[in-house]
């Protein structure tokens, strides 16, 4: 598991229950039902807060509840709705279900998605009363809260990536133009998560994306390739990196272009500065012309620099920001910004419900039968017996009489089991 990756369970809030409670003062002593609701139950969300910028803290802590709605009680006091949940995550985060269907791409500071709905509150007594029945003793249980299991992925938001085979000098650069502190060694795999910096160039600032070595078989996985070849997809140009001092520069830029191409062809078709590092070396500085004139041979223009010196920085990023700008005004002037809040809603519920036999009995599928079976007391005879009307009132009983369902038959509704026995 990597810092870009993480599951966790999100439950939001049961809704609380409502009050079975009747009016009881000195002069009024033949009061009516004043049983309150009980509150909704808090929802989950996730939130792209521009702060996070990896899923570790998704290491230590997997499991996430919303509060629970407050219960009614007398004088028709409804429960306290349950707090909302806000769980912050880094921008560029797409959710999805354990079963891989996307749910949001959280692509910009202050996006939101809603995971799991808080259950809504128990309906008090005071629902119940009719002219026959003037002392409801009903009160509904809380409706339990969503709960599900997600898959976050982080896709890194930024300018420009910074692509290369490993030790090209990919950390080097970015802690030479920003202020961040890569981890750098000269051994492979130093960069094990993907690191961002922003360089100031002028009055203009770009955000920079150092994306661990790539080597030949990264596109099916090999050497941490499937973890990390994905950041590059949202950068809008790529800064390619070659270690002046190998035996064959532009075989490397092939190589890791033919990579890029192997996973995405979109990712193989970004505009590239391409710089060959370590000029300040004399081997490399020797070779420089034999190597300039190669790129050209293959119509790449090629830029020369040492990042530990800073000789030929200026000029990458002058030429990063020359190309940036080409990208944006090449954009579409209509292109949607999606700066809007994602919020993602339940469906809506059908009112229906299908009757399937299943071993050992049968199951009730529609979420409105579900949620009015699961807000039942089963401890109050009048709750269960309202329960009972229902069912019949929405075709349920005689579904079920039509499928072959026997008195001591089990019936299914979620996770609720019920005797049948009528």
């Amino acid at each position: 598991m990597f810092l870009d990756e993480a599951k966790i369970w999100v439950k939001a809030g049961d809704g609380g229950n409502g009050s079975a409670s009747f009016r009881r003062e000195k002069y009024v002593p033949r009061g009516g039902p004043d049983g309150g609701d009980g509150g909704r139950g808090g929802s989950v969300k996730l939130v792209a807060d521009p702060e996070k910028t990896t899923l570790l803290d998704f290491r230590y802590r997997r499991h996430f509840r919303a509060e629970p709605g407050g219960n009614g009680s007398g004088g028709k006091r409804h429960g306290k709705a349950g707090e909302d949940l806000n769980i912050p995550v880094p921008p560029g985060t797409i959710v999805r279900t354990l079963e891989g269907e996307l749910i949001a791409d959280l692509d910009a500071p202050g996006k939101s998605v809603l995971v799991a709905l808080g259950g809504r509150g128990g309906l008090g007594n005071v629902h119940f009363a009719t002219p026959t029945n003037r002392t409801p003793r009903i009160a509904q249980k809380g409706e339990p809260g969503q709960e599900r299991w997600l898959k976050l992925e982080v896709r890194l938001i930024a300018d420009v990536g910074i692509i290369g085979y490993p030790n090209a000098g990919k950390s080097t650069f970015l802690g030479a133009t920003t202020r961040a502190t890569p981890k750098i060694a000269d051994y492979p795999f130093t960069t094990l998560t993907p690191n961002l910096g922003v360089a100031a160039v002028g009055d203009q600032i770009i955000t920079l994306a150092d994306i661990p070595g790539l080597i030949e078989g990264a596109h099916t996985g090999v050497g941490l390739g499937h973890e990390f070849l994905r950041h590059i997809s949202r950068t809008k140009a790529l800064l390619h990196l070659i270690d002046g001092g190998i035996p064959d520069p532009v075989q490397a830029y092939r190589a890791v272009n033919a990579e890029l191409a192997l996973f995405d062809q979109a990712l193989a078709n970004k505009p590239q500065v391409v710089a060959v590092n370590k000029i300040d070396q004399p081997e490399v500085r020797e070779r420089w012309p034999e190597i300039e004139r190669a790129f050209r041979e293959i119509g790449v223009d090629v830029l020369a620099l040492s990042a530990s010196t800073g000789e030929g920085v200026p000029t990458v990023l002058a030429r990063l920001i020359e190309l940036l700008e080409e990208v944006a005004a090449a954009e579409p002037v209509n292109a949607p910004t999606a700066e809007e809040p994602v919020v993602l809603r339940p469906k809506r519920e059908r009112e229906g419900f299908v009757v399937e036999r299943e071993a050992g009995g049968f199951r009730v599928i529609g979420r409105r039968v579900e949620r009015i079976v699961s807000m039942t007391d089963f401890a109050n005879e009048a709750g269960v017996a309202y329960l009972q009307r229902q069912l019949k009132k929405l075709g349920v009983t005689d579904a079920l009489e039509k499928v072959g369902v026997r008195p001591g038959d089990v019936v299914r509704f979620g996770p609720i089991e019920l005797e049948w026995v009528s």
